[in-house]
């Protein structure tokens, strides 16, 4: 451990002060990316999450060595790693494209608890150690993460539509624009005007081609019903 921190491991005025600080400071770092990204969770909320979390470290703390309620002292640091589930779920949604948002902001707040805690606690080299950790994470890992996926794009969709010449024309833009079709399953319609017809598509995606444009050109093929990207 870090001597220079040795003076502010015992809990005094200027201990908790440290800590509190130190607690807005990290979380507003993790959460001041979050707010530039747009993100729901941003600035304000990681501050109070790292900062009410230090705070439970800290009553623990206080109500054990000068209160002498000699109970667990992590018992509510625990029902912090807990509940900040609820405030997480809170982040995540579901897009129209079937897509899920929101989880890397959901793993934020949850580490912002957690270092909130470290800090409250006066493990300062891990609260801060972790904060780094948790920016490079978020700024440097996410590139690496879009490149990974950029050199092998697949796609699956899921395309309703009305009769075979339907499909004729889907697979015919596939060829069109060289994708390669890694898998499909037909399901056949039932003889009512309110059932159609639907595929699944698997497709790997050449360097020319994103994912909207794909969407768009098979939405305007004729008979295309409905589409939808899992």
């Amino acid at each position: 451990m870090l001597s220079i921190f040795n003076g502010l491991r015992e809990l005094t005025v200027l201990s908790v002060s440290v800590r509190m600080v130190l607690a807005v400071i990290c979380g507003g770092i993790i959460g001041i990316e979050r707010e530039f990204k747009r993100r729901p969770a941003g600035f304000r909320t990681h501050i109070l999450i790292c900062l009410g979390a230090a705070m439970t470290t800290l009553t623990s703390q206080y109500l054990y060595l000068y209160m002498g309620l000699y109970t667990d002292m992590a018992r509510l640091g625990a029902q912090v790693v807990a509940g900040i589930g609820f405030i997480g779920a809170g982040t995540i949604i579901v897009t129209r494209r079937q897509r899920v948002k929101g989880l890397t902001t959901a793993a934020g707040l949850w580490a912002s608890a957690i270092i909130g805690l470290a800090l409250g606690g006066g493990f300062y080299e891990g609260g801060i150690f972790a904060t780094c950790l948790i920016l490079l994470a978020e700024l440097l890992f996410s590139r690496l993460e879009y490149r990974i996926l950029e050199s092998s794009p697949e796609v699956n969709l899921y395309v309703e539509y009305t009769d075979k010449t339907c499909l004729d024309d889907l697979l015919r833009l596939y060829r069109e624009w060289g994708l390669k079709i890694m898998n499909m399953g037909i399901m056949r319609a039932e003889r009512s005007e309110t059932h159609n017809a639907c595929a699944l598509f698997t497709l790997r995606l050449t360097k020319g081609c994103n994912e909207e444009q794909l969407l768009e050109h098979v939405q305007s093929t004729r008979g295309v019903v409905n589409i939808r990207e899992l």
